[in-house]
């Protein structure tokens, strides 16, 4: 749990500095260091290697550290969501943990759920399925898997 702990802290970190001005601008000058040097070593493959394989390992890393800070903002997220349907009254608990459903199960809820913005959609501003919390025919369960 400590070790858990510790790459989090450090991912976190690591996403702060990469996202700010400061790494940009580190970075710029790194590249402009060298461009500079290119003449120094009469433009080598030695010299365009540094550069290739500073870069791909710089962007090697950073995928790893995308993905850690996406994980943790789509997991933070879905809690919120979660709790507004579970705190919503008149809002269908079944939508909670919706993520965890397989694919025909998840099109099965989209599919009534565009059903239901296009009868608002056809029908007057004024209308009862245009304003408040209209009910929702119950998705079919699907018997053959994907």
């Amino acid at each position: 749990m400590a070790q858990r702990n510790l790459f989090t802290r450090m991912a976190n970190a690591a996403s702060r500095f990469a996202g700010s001005p400061v790494s940009f601008v580190l970075a710029l000058l790194v590249v402009l260091a060298w461009l500079a040097s290119g003449p120094l070593f009469k433009f080598s493959d030695t010299w365009q290697l540094v550069i290739n394989t500073g870069t791909t390992i710089v962007t090697f890393l950073m995928v790893f550290l995308i993905q850690n800070s996406q994980n943790r903002d789509s997991r933070a997220l879905q809690i919120k969501l979660d709790e507004l349907i579970r705190a919503t009254r008149g809002a269908h608990n079944k939508l909670l943990d919706l993520e965890e459903l397989e694919e025909s199960e998840l099109k099965a809820f989209q599919d009534r759920y565009e059903a239901l913005a296009k009868r608002a959609r056809e029908c007057d501003s004024q209308e009862e399925e245009d304003i408040g919390s209209p009910e929702v025919d119950e998705p079919r369960r699907s018997t053959q898997s994907e």
